[in-house]
């Protein structure tokens, strides 16, 4: 057996050369994943791998486990909450989490989910009118090894600062324990009613907070002029701010002539509504930036416009920028990037190399040295299809990766086409016959009810990998991403003026005495309307799991992901059809264990005992064999984490549904 061979290296860390192979164990800040059997981050790790070594529950005993306990959030807030998006921390025993409509802190014991306090703030008209409410995804911790603090940021946008033993406010920390984040943004920002917020955690890395920035989905903005979307360093222990990056560039900084027509001035957005990711010793910040102002139409910001859609890389202590990659230009189809960056130790071609890994809408991973901004793999710039929207200023060009391969549906073509049957094909082309279909970057059109009412596209809004992002395994090298495979309609129409200043906002042609009405998102295979028989448009599967080998960047394996829907598995045009497993679409967060890859269900359906509800299901990480599953009583809604505590391992996670408000559930083996 090779033996490991200790070393020193210049930064005072202990290497190790493996094989002839120099090995960085210092990484681990970023990359090993939750320590300790605690979880710390949201994302495990401040490179949101996801990822924990705990190897109790496997695949021996995964189809045993019970619930340890729950809590439900239904009298938080002044109303339920149905979908509760949170990943809970736990440190020290104490689970911590947001939770309810009015997004209160609490913190449980991480035995039997007992209430140890509770946090609330009442905004006011100021929360009734944030763009991004309820409950949010999650919080952040602190410690200097004497003192502990839990840090998040309320629906109306303020960063507050807990004591995490009692839940009391930080008297020292901002304003009373509060900084108000539509402040000091080097903008002016209306306090009631100025439209910016997050649902994201915050990251922290020594003592410095990085604070994101969020807007409302905007397929219909309301005015070309709009918040932009900001990111800040603050410092952890006096709330002050340390440094602010300027995501649309200001006259005389880098990036400020790729917008065109003094676009920047006005342009707003371009945050980063995702999570962020950190590695400490390089002392790097990286952002996931969304679109700007406008999802679907760009005519009044033309250029490309950085840094929409890039990965960005800062320097985390001064907020200078590093480097960037731009990967969709002048984006008009809602590929905002939606997740963290994943930061992964490759080895390619016997070389160590620190890299970052982004999943995107677009069922693609972009991988870069995190080091330089060098894609690891080339990334190509091909020729795209142009468009025809009066005032819009296409792309000629995008960015294509070279490797891996897309891991999920990229384009729309007749040949993706619902095919159960001949007739049920039939029906498929003449519903997509009144619409447009092409490959990746076919951009959107102007609805016309004499066709097309729209631009067939995957990911777009809904689709492809959301906001829970994917998970990684530091040990192997495989990263594992769920994609949803919906196809959304994408056109555009002339606003109403006193409704918007746009030349043009997402929606689909009606009759005149209808009025214009709002595209929108996709259902399992598609969006609304786009069904045969009220069977998807698109073939399944609808949600699959994929893993995809990052030192060779190839696809391992894929696997559907989740029940096929009961009016799937109930239509009357499939009778006498055996269907295999299609998946389920939705958003789902993927876990990673010493020995599983854990992921629920989003939605629910009706088992073969007649009981309704969802499952957690276990999959071997080197297969995508399924090793287990665990019925919930309705679907995962958050992403799941495990702990381990008085030697036992629990797996929490946050579900909810319709009528079903947001609880989380705490699942353990039997004594």
């Amino acid at each position: 057996m090779p033996m490991l061979s200790p070393g020193i290296a210049k930064n005072g860390f202990v290497t190790f050369m493996f094989c002839g192979v120099l090995f960085y164990p210092s990484n681990v800040n970023a990359q090993s994943g939750a320590k300790n059997g605690e979880w710390r981050t949201y994302g495990g790790d401040l490179g949101n791998t996801r990822y924990s070594p705990l190897d109790q529950i496997n695949a021996s005993n995964f189809d045993k486990l019970q619930v340890a306990w729950r809590f439900n959030t239904a009298n938080l807030g002044p109303r339920p909450e149905f979908n509760f998006e949170a990943t809970p921390l736990m440190v020290g025993g104490v689970v911590y989490t947001v939770a309810g409509s009015r997004r209160d802190v609490v913190a449980l014991d991480a035995t039997n989910g007992e209430i140890l306090w509770l946090h609330t703030e009442k905004e006011g008209p100021r929360g009734e009118a944030a763009p991004r409410r309820l409950s949010g995804r999650g919080l952040a911790y602190w410690t200097d090894g004497r003192e502990e603090r839990i840090l998040y940021v309320t629906p109306g946008y303020r960063l507050v600062a807990l004591n995490a033993k009692t839940g009391l406010i930080v008297p020292g920390f901002g304003k009373s324990g509060v900084v108000d984040l539509k402040m000091d943004d080097d903008q002016e920002i209306d306090l009631i009613n100025g439209e910016v917020g997050l649902h994201a955690a915050p990251t922290i890395a020594g003592d410095t907070i990085i604070i994101g920035a969020a807007h409302l989905p905007g397929g219909t903005p309301k005015s070309k002029t709009h918040v932009k979307g900001y990111i800040r360093g603050f410092d952890v222990k006096s709330g002050k701010r340390l440094w602010i990056f300027h995501t649309i560039p200001k006259p005389g900084e880098f990036g400020y002539d790729t917008w065109e027509s003094d676009s920047a001035d006005y342009t707003g957005n371009t945050g980063v509504w995702g999570q962020i990711s950190i590695d400490e010793e390089l002392g790097m910040v990286y952002l996931p930036v969304e679109l700007p102002t406008g999802d679907y139409y760009g005519g009044h910001r033309p250029g490309n416009g950085l840094f929409g859609e890039s990965i960005v890389a800062l320097d985390l202590k001064t907020g200078q920028r590093k480097w960037h990659y731009q990967l969709v230009h002048h984006g008009i189809w809602d590929w905002d990037i939606p997740c963290a960056p994943m930061l992964v130790d490759l080895n390619i071609n016997g070389r160590v190399v620190k890299a970052l890994a982004q999943p995107t809408k677009q069922s693609i991973l972009y991988v870069f040295d995190r080091a330089t901004g060098q894609p690891i793999w080339p990334i190509e710039e091909q020729p795209v299809p142009k468009g025809d929207v009066p005032g819009e200023k296409y792309s000629p060009t995008q960015p294509m990766p070279t490797k891996p391969p897309a891991y999920g549906r990229t384009d729309t073509s007749i040949d993706e086409l619902i095919d159960f049957t001949p007739e049920l094909r039939a029906e498929a082309i003449k519903v997509a016959s009144r619409y447009k279909l092409g490959p990746i970057f076919t951009p959107p059109v102007v609805s016309k009810l004499e066709g097309p009412l729209g631009t067939l596209v995957a990911g777009c809004c809904q689709g492809g990998t959301g906001w829970p992002g994917g998970s990684y395994d530091p040990q192997t090298h495989m990263l594992y991403a769920f994609t949803w495979g919906a196809v959304s309609p994408l056109g555009l129409v002339p606003p109403d003026p006193s409704r918007s200043d746009m030349n043009y906002i997402s929606g689909v042609a009606r009759p005149a005495s209808a009025g214009p009405a709002a595209g929108g998102g996709g259902g399992e295979g598609g969006g609304p309307g786009l069904t045969v028989q009220g069977l998807p448009l698109f073939k399944p599967p609808y949600g699959s799991i994929s893993a995809i080998n990052l030192d060779k960047g190839e696809v391992a394996w894929k696997v559907p992901h989740g029940e096929t829907p009961d009016n799937i598995r109930n239509s009357p045009a499939l009778k006498g059809l055996t269907i295999p497993r299609t998946g389920r679409g939705g958003l789902v967060g993927v876990l990673t264990t010493g020995s599983l890859v854990i992921a629920g269900e989003r939605g629910t359906f009706t088992d073969p005992q007649g009981r309704n509800g969802a499952r957690l299901r276990a999959y071997d990480k080197a297969t995508g064999k399924e090793a287990g599953a665990v019925f919930m009583p309705t679907g995962q809604t958050g992403s799941p984490m495990t702990y381990m505590v008085n030697g036992k391992q629990y797996i929490v996670i946050a579900i909810g549904g319709p009528g079903y408000p947001g609880e989380l559930l705490a699942l353990k083996l039997p004594d």
